[in-house]
């Protein structure tokens, strides 16, 4: 295969690159650099999406005719990687990323028209739910009820590690609507409004101290069969094409940058022996390691976006790469603590811009602390990640995954 830009990609690239460098304020990349987890902070988040929505690329990967754009493969890559680059604040991927993929496939004209702009001008924020207490990995294990009641659905039960669920309006949930067959069978997908009477929420502080995930409690809730995205009883079919989306996206971008951020924080950190800990062989061994990864990601990506562009299926390579790029996260914010060095040990998160409220913390009335902004986010970013082998299926379940389709075990 081809690895080079085409005269054309290189054009856009720097088409890109103009608007990125017009609209990125000072502002916006701050928040995009001190983001202490693959969730920034949600004003801003929103503030970048307004934007893009003006220019028409809060979703490019949508269909033209729901204001998508009529994009190549290789160009929604280049705009992701200019956008990590440049330091751009992640947009959610809830609404945007997530369920708006699944309605376009599944949902009806109506729901469509109600849903799809709203998502683009964040009316509608989504946030999404799928895991409880007792099914985790193994999602089809859930078990919040959805009891037939004329045209509604009455629902009783709970979510778990349920993301910007306070920002949320409406969630999308995995409902048991019949127990016979297979567990995964009699499941059915949900479109839930979150001021609907019988919700309530409560946040869930992590080991970071941020309050970004939270359990959802259902009591009763009545949700018209309207909202049923695909059909009753198979939501499974839904929830799987829904993670083949969560899964997707170009890592390697910003995972290089993440690299990059390392790399020039150590030529100025000083070392064991006082030099720049950029001098100490053993950290620039593990440096170069990881930054090597990362360009066999990068070209990994690479060949599943020509084999896409092909009309193939990513098939297992989505799985394969989740792993490699989950991992990688977590190795270089393992590097990035180490780096860090004393500073980081101190948990200062008042220095960040983290993706919810910290919890029980009051910050120095000067808002002083120690080191550099990059020294308080490694920690937090160490903590937050690593929940990144765990979410959008386990890297344990994605093994499976490659074994069977990959391997024919």
């Amino acid at each position: 295969m081809e690895y080079d830009w085409s005269a054309g990609d290189l054009a856009f690239r720097d088409e890109v690159r103009e608007f990125l460098a017009a609209r990125l304020t000072p502002e916006l990349r701050r928040a995009g650099r001190l983001a202490t987890s693959v969730y920034p902070d949600h004003e801003a988040s929103m503030e970048w999406q307004h934007i893009l929505h003006e220019r028409g690329w809060a979703a490019p990967a949508w269909p033209v005719e729901h204001g998508g754009c009529d994009w190549s493969l290789t160009q929604h890559y280049i705009f992701q990687r200019e956008s990590a680059l440049a330091g751009a604040p992640a947009l959610s991927p809830m609404g945007i990323k997530m369920v708006a993929p699944a309605i376009i496939a599944f949902g009806t004209e109506e729901q469509k028209a109600f849903y799809l702009p709203r998502i683009l001008t964040g009316e509608v924020f989504f946030c999404q739910g799928y895991s409880e207490p007792e099914a985790g990995s193994d999602l089809a294990a859930l078990s919040m009820a959805a009891v037939d009641d004329g045209e509604d659905f009455v629902c009783t039960g709970s979510k778990i590690w349920t993301t910007h669920a306070t920002e949320a309006n409406w969630i999308f949930c995995l409902v048991r609507t019949a127990r016979t067959g297979k567990k995964q069978q009699g499941i059915t997908f949900l479109l839930i409004d979150m001021t609907s009477p019988g919700i309530e929420i409560r946040p869930l502080v992590m080991t970071s101290g941020e309050q970004v995930q939270n359990q959802v409690f259902f009591d009763n809730v009545r949700v018209p069969k309207a909202n049923v995205l695909g059909r009753i009883d198979d939501g499974w079919t839904v929830a799987k094409y829904l993670l083949v989306h969560e899964r997707g996206g170009a890592a390697a971008p910003w995972l290089q940058v993440m690299a990059q951020d390392i790399a020039t924080a150590a030529a100025r950190q000083p070392g064991p022996d006082g030099n720049p800990l950029l001098d100490d062989r053993a950290f620039a061994a593990k440096l170069a390691d990881l930054r090597i990864r990362t360009e066999v990601l990068e070209i990994l990506e690479f060949r599943t976006i020509s084999a896409m562009a092909q009309g193939k299926n990513a098939g297992p390579a989505s799985s394969m790469l989740k792993i490699l790029a989950t991992e990688l996260s977590q190795k270089l914010t393992e590097l990035a603590l180490e780096a860090a060095g004393p500073s980081g040990r101190v948990y200062q998160p008042h220095a960040t811009l983290p993706g919810g409220p910290i919890a029980q913390f009051a910050p120095p009335a000067d808002g002083y602390h120690s080191g550099a902004d990059w020294q308080a986010v490694a920690p937090l970013r160490y903590f937050n990640d690593r929940a990144g082998s765990i979410y959008a299926g386990s890297n344990e379940i994605q093994r499976n995954i490659l074994a069977k389709a990959a391997l024919g075990l």
